[in-house]
């Protein structure tokens, strides 16, 4: 019972850090239109950025300088601030499938300097024995993800209503308008790519806070944590949860990553294990076809965008 307590408790953390990822690509696509396929590049600059600020000094490597926790969060956050505000003045200009390009090439770039900046990343062997907040005050594992589990509530509860105020405000009005009509925004005087670059900035910000989030959990990061397929879970998560909804985004990452963790779960107990590999790639189709059903017979998601009545409609 204990065991399945723990993993329980494991498995809302995981959920809770691919939420935040998730709310900010839904700022970003959900809001704004911007069809961004780099995802996993931001969460991992923001999960290095934070993992060579706080990790212990080592001589082999650059960086890794003891820094408080805390330091490593808002740095992270700066990092991948810097590297969307760079990447988004290249190309906010795109649009639709030239946007998606560009992105996705940008994250495999990004993947590719981390696997081979080896005195910066620690390449292939990825960094360890990154510090956890905390983790001295508590006996066991499970004690620490309980703590954990409350920091990243109160962590997504803050993201979450912060999102909610600006997305209200007439910031984020504009941001539906140049969505619905980037032409009749500019006409009304509204600077599209200002805008269109804020909410890509954002957006990228809290996929690098994500990045940080869980590499302080794991304690651990490697190259190999930032694969493409990461970003087909956080769009799969938002279009099946709702698009334009941040309870809908919450509510998807919660339900594609129950999805993905109970299929492994299956697949490791019924498939031999000479079969391995292609029972993992059944779990990619399950979210693939889960991805298709909600497309055909839910396209707003399960908890869509809530359309604006106008006050003059009839009742």
């Amino acid at each position: 019972m204990i065991g399945i307590f723990s993993y329980l408790v494991f498995f809302a953390c995981i959920v809770l850090i691919l939420g935040v990822m998730t709310l900010g690509l839904n700022l970003q696509w959900g809001y704004t239109g911007l069809f961004n396929a780099g995802v996993v590049g931001f969460y991992a600059i923001g999960a290095y950025a934070h993992a060579i600020l706080v990790t212990a000094p080592r001589p082999d490597l650059i960086g890794n300088f003891g820094l408080p926790w805390i330091v490593g969060i808002a740095g992270a956050m700066a990092a991948s601030a810097l590297a969307a505000w760079i990447i988004g003045l290249a190309t906010i200009r795109l649009r639709g499938d030239y946007l998606a390009i560009a992105t996705f090439g940008i994250a495999t770039t990004i993947q590719l300097v981390t696997l081979n900046w080896d005195s910066l990343t620690g390449g292939a062997q990825g960094l360890p024995a990154i510090p956890r907040p905390l983790s001295t005050w508590f006996g066991s594992p499970l004690g620490f993800n309980l703590f954990y589990l409350g920091l990243l509530i109160a962590i997504v509860g803050l993201v979450y209503w912060a999102l909610e105020r600006i997305l209200r405000s007439p910031w984020g009005r504009v941001l539906k308008a140049i969505r619905e009509d980037e032409t009749a925004a500019i006409a009304l005087g509204k600077s599209a790519q200002s805008f269109r670059l804020q909410a890509f900035v954002l957006g990228s910000t809290l996929m690098g806070l994500a990045g940080a989030l869980y590499v302080s959990f794991i304690g651990f990061v490697s190259p190999f944590d930032f694969l493409p397929i990461l970003t087909f879970q956080i769009w799969a998560m938002l279009i099946v949860g709702g698009s334009g909804n941040n309870k809908g985004a919450l509510l998807g990452a919660l339900t594609i990553w129950g999805i993905w963790a109970a299929s492994g779960v299956l697949i490791a107990k019924l498939v031999p294990p000479a079969y391995a590999a292609q029972g993992g790639a059944v779990q990619v189709i399950l979210i693939g076809l889960l991805l298709v059903a909600s497309l055909l017979f839910r396209p707003r998601g399960l908890i869509g965008e809530v359309p604006v009545v106008s006050r003059h409609a009839d009742d």
